[in-house]
This record gives structure tokens, C-alpha cells and sequence, in this order.
């Protein structure tokens, strides 16, 4: 394990008021920032994959900004050594962040200060074995930590296996185990981000052969159950949610749209998908949930979570690697090249589809009545989460790419993107504030 304190790359951007260009002192710019700033409270944390709630829907009452470029509400940037595709996890007066560097075949975990983006830490949990053979848009980073007020649990593939780290707050590891096999006839690598369900953490590692799915005590890192997920490759991140009356895993991939029981990783349900592979995380409204993939052939589908096996509607939309929203009776969602969609959530009724700009990677993130959707060349849309038309509030650029998808809390929006200078991608951590 390496640990390094860092107090530079960071950037603090004077705001609207212009204090360092009217040659005020110093400190009377840095007072307004940290009152600008605030208190960080539990209930302004983004702690896991998806957020707070684990749908990709930001805490009510949030006012971030809708419009933005490199000189536009930019509070502060900070760069990050290496690459990843994760996105920005936030407890307390941190933030965290998941790396690899090529240079030194390292993958580790960065944290960032939340008030003014100096970088604190930064632990290597593995170093070595990186395989060549990745799909040139994904990273050896790009799991999502999982964190809970004194915990951080992070993945990383590594020679073959995931390996699941947890860390304290300040950096140290408390343990580190191999979570399970992902061999892959599939070059691609790995991305499926951990889980929490009461004192466990539950990680996928869905592959032929010797794939499985399994929960791990948070304090000692033990296994509790493990389950088989050996009939194909997936990269989906599994998620619990409250639905048809209990509390169930959900995870699609493999031909298949499975629940199983968090307490034990038992299968409850399980229905025919039509694709083999999937990367989105999959949503719920009532009692149906909803899962979408991309190959052989894109599809989305929605099916009862009531044990009945019930397809309730499907369509071809190829939505592979971002997730969905669902939002007061509605799924939004934003296919590979780029078109936004609007479904009614119970008959799957078109309500309208709009071209918007592709390639997208990235989940959308909903914060007020805002949908906010980042292509992977770095620009993001902003529309209102309206089912009777698809208004397009904004337009933003920032960066030459973006993988990660947003953070958006407390007001603020925290996004990852790259920069490409003589073929090489240097990655930043902007934020984002009215």
C-alpha cells in the first residue's frame, strides 16, 4: 500500500463577483468562497452508485446550474493522475474518486477535498497485472466506490480477479480480498460497481465458467453468501430496491432478468431477456422493474417483480451502457447514438423521442424537474423530466470526453472529464455551483 498527501494541481476560480480581478486581497476572496461553500451534512452526501436513493435522482430541492463552460460557475477543478470512468462519491468534506496509471501500473483510490478540490490522499490498492486487452473507452478504474459514513469499498479487475478493498476516511485499508474470478472471452474488462445492503457489500463478478455474485461482511470483509453468475459475461452493477412488497437484488445479463434475496443471495425470480450482455443498472416504478441492453441486439423491457414471470411491455431501444430513469410514472432514457426517450412506465407508451447528440456512456442524473445527460465527447444536455415533450433547457461543453457520469448534491455538480493534449487524456474534477 502507498499513501501520498498532495497540496497541489487544484484550482480555485473566482466567482461572478470578479474579487481577484478587482485586485481585492486574497483572503477576502477565500471568506466569500467558504461561505459560498457551506457545511457539508449527511443529507448532502452522494455515497454510492446512482446516489442517495439509487436511481439516479438527485435530493429534492437542488438548484445546480444549467448552464456552464470552462469559465462559467466553475467553482474549482482539480486534476486527477491517470484515468477512470467512476464517478464522484461524496461523504462529509470529502470526495472519491478511483484511478489507474499506466506509468506504474497502479489502481488506487484519490480523495478530494470538497470544499476547495486539493487533493488529500491518494492509496494504491493494487499494483501490476493490468491486462493490455480493454475496450479503448473503459479504464482499470471505473467501478463506482460504495461508502458509508466511515467506510469506503472500492473494486478493482486485476489479473483476472475483482479485487474489493475497504479503506477508513483517511486512506488506510482496514482489508482487501479477491471478491471473485472475471475471465472474459470478452476484451473488454471489467466495470460493475459494488453494492451495500445492511452490514454487507455485494459485488458482481459475472463471467463464464467461474463467475458469481457475492456479499462480504463491511467490517471484516468475510463472505456471507455467493452465488453462481456463470452463464455469460455481464458488466451490470446489481442493486437493491424495495419493491412488489420486499427487498430485492436486481441485476440483468446473461439472457436473463434475475431477482435474488440480499439476506442470502437466493434466486427469487427470474425471466428470458433478449440480449446476452448488459451494463446498465436497472430501476423500478411500482412494481416493475426495468433493465436494458445492447448485445447481439438492443432491447428494453420492463417486467413484474412479483414472482409472476410477466413481460409487461419491451422495445428495441439500444440503451448498452448507461442506465435509466424512472420518475413519477415515467422512464427516460437516452439510446447509444444519442436519441432521448420518454416511455409511460406501466404500458410502455412512447410519449415522444428526441436526437440529441451521441456517442453516450454516461447515466443521466435527475435534479429538480432537470435531466442532465453527458455525451462521451463532453458535452451535456440539460431537459425537463416532462412526458408530454422533450424541452432541451441547455447545452453544455466542457472537456474533449466524459465516461463518468454526473454528481449532482447540495446545489453542485461534480463532473469528471478529459482533455487531450498530443494524444494523451488528462483528466479533471470540476465543480460546478450558480
Amino acid at each position: 500500500m502507498k499513501r501520498h498527501q498532495h497540496h497541489e494541481w487544484f484550482t480555485i476560480i473566482p466567482g461572478p463577483a470578479g474579487a481577484l480581478a478587482r485586485n481585492e486581497p486574497l483572503w477576502i476572496t477565500l471568506i466569500l468562497f467558504g461561505w459560498l461553500i457551506g457545511l457539508s451534512h449527511a443529507s448532502d452526501d452522494w455515497p454510492v452508485w446512482r446516489g442517495p436513493t439509487r436511481d439516479g435522482i438527485a435530493p429534492t430541492g437542488q438548484h445546480p446550474p444549467i448552464h456552464w463552460d470552462e469559465a462559467t460557475h466553475v467553482l474549482w477543478k482539480t486534476k486527477i493522475p491517470g484515468r477512470g470512468n467512476s464517478s464522484p462519491i461524496i461523504v462529509g468534506d470529502q470526495i472519491f474518486l478511483t484511478t489507474s496509471q499506466a506509468s506504474d501500473q497502479t489502481q488506487s483510490v484519490v480523495s478530494i477535498d470538497r470544499k476547495t478540490g486539493k487533493r488529500l490522499w491518494q492509496t494504491t490498492i493494487c499494483q501490476g497485472d493490468l491486462s493490455p486487452k480493454i475496450h479503448r473507452n473503459n479504464t482499470h478504474a471505473s467501478p463506482t466506490i460504495a461508502a458509508t459514513g466511515n467506510r469506503l469499498f472500492a473494486c478493482f479487475w486485476n489479473n483476472n480477479r475483482v479485487e474489493l478493498a475497504a479503506l477508513d476516511h483517511d486512506g488506510k485499508i482496514i482489508w482487501k480480498k479477491t471478491a471473485g474470478q472475471f475471465i472474459s472471452r470478452y476484451p473488454y474488462g471489467y466495470g460493475a460497481s459494488p453494492c451495500l445492503y445492511k452490514d454487507m457489500v455485494i459485488v458482481s463478478s459475472e463471467c463464464e465458467k467461474l463467475g458469481s455474485m457475492a456479499a462480504f461482511d463491511q467490517a471484516d470483509g468475510s463472505e456471507i453468501w455467493r452465488t453462481p453468475r456463470n452463464q455469460g459475461t455481464g458488466y451490470s452493477s446489481p442493486i437493491v430496491h424495495h419493491v412488489a412488497g420486499r427487498d430485492q437484488l436486481l441485476i440483468s445479463g446473461s439472457s436473463r432478468v434475475t431477482s435474488y434475496d440480499p439476506r442470502n443471495g437466493k434466486e427469487i425470480w427470474s425471466v428470458p431477456g433478449p440480449w446476452e450482455v448488459t451494463c446498465g443498472t436497472m430501476v423500478f416504478h411500482e412494481n416493475i422493474v426495468f433493465a436494458n441492453g445492447g448485445f447481439p441486439r438492443g432491447s428494453t423491457i420492463a417486467v413484474k417483480a412479483d414472482s409472476s414471470g410477466k413481460v409487461v411491455w419491451s422495445n428495441p431501444v439500444k440503451s448498452y451502457e448507461q442506465s435509466m430513469l424512472a420518475y413519477k410514472g415515467y422512464i427516460y432514457a437516452v439510446s447509444d447514438n444519442g436519441v432521448g426517450y420518454c416511455w409511460n412506465a406501466l404500458t410502455g407508451e412512447e410519449m415522444w423521442k428526441q436526437r440529441l447528440a451521441g456517442p453516450v456512456s454516461a447515466s443521466p442524473i435527475l435534479a429538480g424537474d432537470n435531466i442532465y445527460i453527458t455525451t462521451e465527447r463532453g458535452k451535456t444536455f440539460v431537459f425537463r423530466a416532462d412526458p408530454q415533450r422533450c424541452e432541451l433547457v441547455a447545452e453544455n461543453q466542457l472537456g474533449d470526453s466524459c465516461f463518468a457520469s454526473l454528481t449532482i448534491v447540495n446545489d453542485r455538480i461534480y463532473i469528471r472529464v478529459g482533455f487531450q493534449r498530443d494524444g494523451k487524456t488528462q483528466q479533471w474534477l470540476y465543480c460546478l455551483a450558480r
